[in-house]
């Protein structure tokens, strides 16, 4: 058995009624604090009210989409003036990239470029992360449970286009995660889609990866048996139960993808995020059918990779009432037809599909793809997404 080690939040509590326990918890660890929260200020209020209440000092900071490199400078400065002791974050996972991102950096002399991979200096964090407190109320990205931020930066040559890159420490974990489903009650519709199939995307990955272990198979097996019929039942109504399911496969997924990588899906999706600014859900959702079609081909003969890809074809298969062979096509159609947009609407033409493709080639999700795919093969699975 190859070895593996296990890095988990300081503290996870999951279930309905446990986000009561934040104020508390979170003033426990100081009394001046950053709250970030998304577009919609007022799903933050119970919790700012609360951290008041109990004698906490709360600086607030929106963050309506995906973190870019300006807006996290911004944000940082008056974070680090706000003199923090901890940093909360209430939302999706782009709230959570900030939030933990901020937490990294505000007690560093340092600034965001000298620790980004790929487009800084990729230094390491020279003092301790503030304590980070997640709160997500979408069930998708998984990031109360990983160690890394994503932020955009733009390609100052090309307008318009940039990458997506990641501040990453280990220490960069949440000191308190609470996972209650009831704050992703009556998400709406599309944004339930798009993440749902993120989320799925992130106990398939795992399971399929190089790199996946015992661990992580333990966590993701039952999470991809339950996460597509609970979101199926969720484009269709409101159901407390399926939420329940569905934060359950989100939190499983951000632990996996910390523990096995993840593959072309985010290889490809975190270029593309870059050069569009799509929401990250919904590019994953795009391409989670094709890339499933594309790894099955290259993995015909593969032993263990093509048994792993026909235990999840065949543990997707009842809740698409189809044979196994066909659940990347069915999940595909599935996905179109349940509002999720192609490529194409998210803003990748044709012309595009050559330089994603090389450009993905290199990003470190790639590297835990099954086997690495060419050129060519990545080409094929962005044009069927489109």
């Amino acid at each position: 058995m190859t070895p593996f080690g296990i890095l988990l939040p300081g503290r996870i509590l999951f279930g309905r009624g446990e986000a009561a326990k934040a104020p508390a918890l979170i003033r426990a660890l100081g009394a001046r604090g950053v709250l970030v929260h998304g577009a919609n200020a007022a799903r933050a209020d119970w919790l700012i009210r609360a951290l008041v209440a109990a004698g906490a000092e709360v600086h607030t900071v929106p963050c309506p989409h995906e973190p870019g490199l300006a807006d996290l400078a911004a944000a940082l400065a008056m974070a680090r003036a706000a003199r923090p002791d901890w940093v909360a974050a209430i939302g999706g996972g782009a709230v959570m990239d900030m939030a933990k991102a901020l937490a990294a950096l505000v007690p560093q002399p340092t600034q965001p470029l000298d620790h980004l991979e790929v487009v800084g200096r990729g230094l390491p964090l020279s003092q301790a992360p503030l304590p980070f407190i997640a709160l997500p109320t979408t069930s998708g990205t998984g990031s109360e449970a990983t160690r890394n931020a994503v932020i955009g930066v733009p390609d100052q040559g090309v307008p318009d286009q940039g990458v997506k890159v990641s501040l990453r420490d280990d220490r960069m974990l949440a000191r308190l995660a609470i996972v209650d489903p009831a704050l992703t009650d009556h998400c709406p519709r599309d944004v339930t889609l798009a993440s749902g199939l993120d989320a799925m995307t992130q106990v398939i990955e795992p399971y399929v990866s190089c790199r996946a272990n015992p661990f992580t198979d333990a966590l993701c097996l039952p999470a991809i048996s339950a996460g597509l019929p609970a979101l199926m039942r969720l484009t269709l109504a409101e159901d407390p139960a399926a939420r329940d399911a569905l934060s359950w496969v989100s939190l499983s997924g951000g632990v996996a993808l910390g523990h096995a990588g993840l593959g072309a899906v985010h290889g490809l999706a975190g270029v593309i995020g870059g050069r569009t600014g799509a929401a990250h859900g919904a590019i994953c959702g795009a391409l989670l059918g094709p890339v499933l079609a594309m790894n099955h081909r290259l993995a015909a003969g593969q032993g263990d990779t093509a048994q792993r890809l026909d235990r999840v074809f065949g543990l997707l298969a009842p809740a698409l009432r189809c044979d196994p062979p066909d659940v990347p096509q069915r999940l595909a159609r599935w996905a179109r037809a349940a509002g999720l947009p192609g490529l194409g609407a998210l803003g990748v033409a044709a012309g595009d599909h050559a330089a994603v493709a090389r450009a993905a080639l290199s990003s470190s999700s790639m590297q835990a793809n099954p086997m690495l795919p060419s050129e060519a093969c990545l080409m094929t699975a962005l044009q069927e997404a489109g």
